[in-house]
C-alpha cells in the first residue's frame, strides 16, 4: 500500500485530518517538527519581510567583500 504524507496548514486542518482517519479506521502516525515553533516563526515572517521589500539583500558574489 502507499503513504501519504500531509501537511496541514493549521491546527484546526490537523485535528479534522485525524478525524476523518479515525472515522475511516486508517492508521497513522503523529510526528513533532523538530524545530522550536519561535524559531519557525520567526524565520517565516523574515521572509515576508524580504518579500515586502524589508531588510536587506545581500548578493552572494558580495558576501566575502
Amino acid at each position: 500500500m502507499e503513504t501519504l504524507i500531509a501537511h496541514p496548514k493549521n491546527e484546526e486542518q490537523a485535528t479534522a485530518l485525524k478525524a476523518v482517519m479515525k472515522v475511516l479506521k486508517i492508521d497513522f502516525e503523529t510526528e513533532e517538527s523538530p524545530y522550536n515553533p519561535e524559531f519557525v516563526k520567526d524565520i517565516l515572517q523574515a521572509r515576508e519581510d524580504i518579500k515586502d521589500g524589508k531588510g536587506v539583500k545581500i548578493a552572494v558574489e558580495d558576501l566575502w567583500k
